[in-house]
């Protein structure tokens, strides 16, 4: 039985994972952390009283298996620093991450060997729309990517749109890189990743879509994929925390565990 601390526990995604867990056989839901909780009692959130609330990470001193992460984009690195320092296996579905604390973190497991995975979606489709852009960059030269998400979401581009842009622009091949980073566009609404345009909607009646759209001379392509369900992010996330399990290094992306 693999054992899992839920960072986020109370959140949209969090209470998903939750439910995702508890329903497992497989799976033991040992702890769930929140700095901004007041109550240590499991049964005020709902919760079975053997499962340990945590609203400080020095309170947690009994490490799980895994790390699975759907909290914010200022804490996440921080919880997976801690998490991978613990020995447990981080599971990050948690966006905002920068290039940076991505490669970073996959240092600090690679070096003890941990498997891991940071997911800037756990939609299979999410995936399959991912790679079938970076396909089509071969050839289409130009893009913009619009992303669509609920008006509550933190952070701005969307973990996805930026993946997405890093992998047309690796397919590309861009002999110069144009004068942009992505920490430029962190909590933007519409910015540019190396002449790859990216523009952010916040609006009430979304979950999480995103259409990439290619232009050539009198042709366009458009690749679009709409999440109208957050439940269907959860065969992504029982498949990653299985998978790390067997692994010695953090991989980013569904992708590369499917």
């Amino acid at each position: 039985m693999i054992s899992v601390i839920i960072a986020g526990f109370n959140g949209t995604m969090g209470q998903k994972a939750v439910q995702l867990i508890t329903a497992s056989p497989e799976f033991q839901l040992a702890g769930a952390y929140n700095p901004h909780v007041t109550s240590r009692r499991a049964t005020d959130y709902g919760l079975d009283g053997a499962v340990s609330i945590y609203n400080d990470l020095q309170q947690i001193t009994t490490p799980a298996d895994v790390w699975l992460d759907f909290s914010t984009p200022g804490g996440v690195a921080n919880n997976a620093q801690f998490a991978i320092t613990q020995g447990m296996h981080p599971v990050i579905g948690t966006s905002g991450l920068t290039a940076e604390q991505q490669h970073r973190l996959q240092a600090t497991a690679n070096a003890r060997q941990l498997g891991g995975i940071i997911a800037p979606n756990f939609g299979v489709t999410a995936v399959l729309m991912m790679k079938f852009a970076q396909q089509a960059a071969t050839y289409l030269k130009r893009a913009e990517i619009v992303e669509y998400h609920h008006e509550d979401k933190l952070d701005a581009p969307s973990g996805t749109a930026l993946n997405t842009a890093r992998l047309i622009y690796a397919a590309q091949q861009a002999d110069e890189p144009q004068p942009s980073s992505e920490q430029d566009l962190l909590g933007t609404r519409g910015g540019d990743y190396h002449g790859i345009k990216i523009h952010a909607v916040r609006l009430p009646g979304f979950v999480a879509d995103e259409e990439v759209i290619f232009g050539g001379p009198g042709e366009t392509l458009t690749i679009k994929q709409s999440t109208t369900d957050r439940q269907s992010f959860m065969a992504g996330v029982k498949l990653a925390i299985t998978a790390v399990m067997q692994r010695q290094d953090l991989v980013i992306g569904l992708e590369n565990i499917l």
